[in-house]
């Protein structure tokens, strides 16, 4: 016969009650728990806790932070939460020099602006003055005084007009990289071609081309520079049939002669 200890009814009851009186405990904590939270949350939307507080703004180098939140018109008393992340986009991208903006939330009181700003692909250089051209062949105003750029080709002894809207049609064409390894362009017209130009490379190559089709002239440089003797010096047309012309020395010259 089995010797199992029989557990009566009597003897449950009160393991029962205690299970019952922990789960009535955790329902009782639950509901505490949430309508804390929610009290919370109303008071966070209703309190100037939920109102920008920050203004953070990133990825922008020629454009001020000062001036893109202004634009913006993100203020200290915008609700976090009935701010219009579309419409606070399109008031940025209403600056010429921006190309796209992303607006982001940061909890608790903090907005981000990630900005994407328009390449300079050159800057004409009249007067003294340097006035950016950005990648939409828009010119901006001058640049503050003392101000030196180096991040695009300066373009000298050119006017506003055909010769140099086409340029900036073709700078447009060109990479980045390439764009990059300009640093002058020289307007020198000629009776053969009135929009030839001069380039000065920073790698110290003269290249002598033209306007026409400027941005397919050029597209070969790179390999064709490493196929050039850097021990010589001379000039790198780069018209339909690049090639390099080698500056005559006196010594040279004299010895042709005497031959």
């Amino acid at each position: 016969m089995s010797k199992e200890k029989v557990v009566t009814i009597n003897e449950r009851i009160p393991s029962l009650k205690e299970q019952r009186k922990q789960r009535s405990n955790r329902r009782l904590l639950f509901f505490l728990s949430f309508f804390f939270i929610l009290l919370l949350l109303m008071v966070y939307f209703q309190s100037p806790l939920s109102h920008v507080r920050n203004v953070i703004v990133e990825g922008n180098h020629f454009v001020s932070e000062s001036e893109l939140v202004t634009i913006s018109d993100l203020s200290t008393g915008t609700s976090m939460w009935n701010l219009d992340k579309e419409e606070v986009k399109n008031r940025v991208l209403e600056h010429v020099e921006i190309s796209s903006v992303e607006v982001k939330r940061e909890l608790p009181s903090t907005i981000v602006l990630t900005i994407e700003e328009y390449a300079r692909i050159g800057y004409l250089f009249r007067d003294d003055k340097y006035f950016p051209i950005l990648e939409t062949g828009q010119f901006l105003d001058e640049l503050p005084r003392q101000t030196f750029p180096s991040d695009a080709p300066l373009l000298i002894g050119f006017s506003q007009g055909e010769e140099l809207a086409e340029l900036s049609a073709e700078l447009q064409n060109i990479p980045s990289q390439l764009i990059e390894r300009i640093s002058e362009i020289f307007y020198k017209p000629t009776e053969n071609d009135s929009l030839s130009i001069i380039l000065y490379m920073t790698d110290g190559i003269e290249v002598h081309t033209s306007i026409r089709n400027f941005s397919e002239h050029m597209a070969p440089y790179p390999s064709i520079v490493k196929e050039l003797d850097r021990n010589k010096q001379g000039i790198l047309h780069m018209r339909m049939s690049p090639y390099f012309e080698e500056f005559v020395t006196e010594e040279e010259s004299e010895s042709e002669g005497e031959g």
